[in-house]
């Protein structure tokens, strides 16, 4: 590939993939081709406004792109993915991978069989405050998170938990491993038909437990995570991409010693972008992989069913 820029595409160019196509426009290591959507008034202006080609089916994308962004509603992820993948393209996909743990099994399987680089658009991930904690996290034994959005009617295809809570779910399952031994959780509709609002309790095999709030019926929106080691606790703030680490002196006095740590602030979408085109150039494994992708969706519909479940229950 050398040093020519990657011809890249983005399918779904509604809220999200608007921005992704926008980002594309200028970086200078990407070529945006075209973008895709069946809403082809949209789609023309998308492509005007980032001065690309309008595309109204995935696949006029086939044999002219190196690499795509699928920004579709999840129904769509499967089948749109399976087609890019199977023509060799590189994928960054957005989250949650697919509706069903098989889809995103047969993504991965082909993904390997064709060599293609597939990343899952786990957008929390390249957070700069979440890069701070690297070296100073070690073996957390509590983490608390919230995720709460006031209510937009976008992203209602999938439920709360598929929506908002499986970012957290993915962060926790990257700081932990995937070695859950229990799961509990409760949940409730309220705008929409899906659930609105998800409270979860997840135990680790190593004793961690994590408790997971989302809601997008709230009065305003919050990103924030609290972890518990022996010696110190984490306060992050995804949105302000900031963290705070407080910890015990050696008297173990209450009230610690708090720590602003250096935060080196980003765009977060921007380097996540940048993170794909590299591993597409240099073929090497994405930050987050499908694999990433499919564990946070096993432990997402593990949690849908318990509170399906329970629902049920109540009737």
């Amino acid at each position: 590939m050398g040093a020519d820029k990657i011809k890249v595409g983005v399918v779904g160019v509604g809220y999200l993939g608007k921005i992704h196509a926008e980002k594309y426009a200028h970086i200078p290591e990407a070529e945006l081709i075209g973008v895709v959507d069946i809403d082809t008034e949209r789609c023309r202006e998308v492509a005007a406004h980032t001065n690309c080609q309008p595309f109204f089916h995935h696949g006029d994308l086939l044999g002219q792109v190196e690499a795509v962004s699928i920004a579709v509603p999840t129904l769509l992820h499967h089948p749109i993915a399976k087609d890019f993948l199977l023509a060799g393209v590189d994928v960054l996909l957005e989250k949650p991978i697919t509706a069903t743990v098989q889809e995103a099994q047969e993504l991965n399987a082909l993904a390997k069989e064709k060599g293609a680089i597939f990343q899952v658009g786990h957008l929390e991930r390249f957070n700069g405050a979440l890069a701070a904690m690297n070296g100073v996290l070690k073996s957390p034994l509590f983490i608390e998170s919230y995720r709460l959005s006031p209510f937009s009617g976008r992203g209602t295809d999938v439920d709360v938990i598929l929506d908002l809570m499986i970012h957290d779910i993915d962060i926790i399952l990257s700081i932990l491993g995937p070695d859950i031994e229990e799961v509990e959780a409760v949940g409730v509709p309220f705008y929409s038909s899906q659930i609105d609002v998800a409270h979860a309790r997840l135990v680790f095999k190593d004793g961690c437990v994590a408790y997971i709030s989302a809601s997008r019926i709230a009065q305003e929106r919050l990103r924030k995570m609290v972890i518990l080691q022996k010696d110190s606790h984490f306060s992050i703030d995804y949105m302000k991409q900031s963290l705070v680490a407080t910890r015990k002196d050696k008297k173990g006095i209450k009230e610690g010693i708090q720590v602003e740590e250096v935060v080196r602030e980003n765009d977060p979408l921007e380097a996540q972008l940048n993170a794909f085109l590299q591993s597409v150039r240099e073929r090497t494994p994405p930050v987050v992989s499908g694999e990433d992708g499919q564990r946070a969706l096993e432990v997402a519909l593990q949690i849908v069913d318990v509170i399906d479940k329970a629902m049920k229950g109540r009737r």
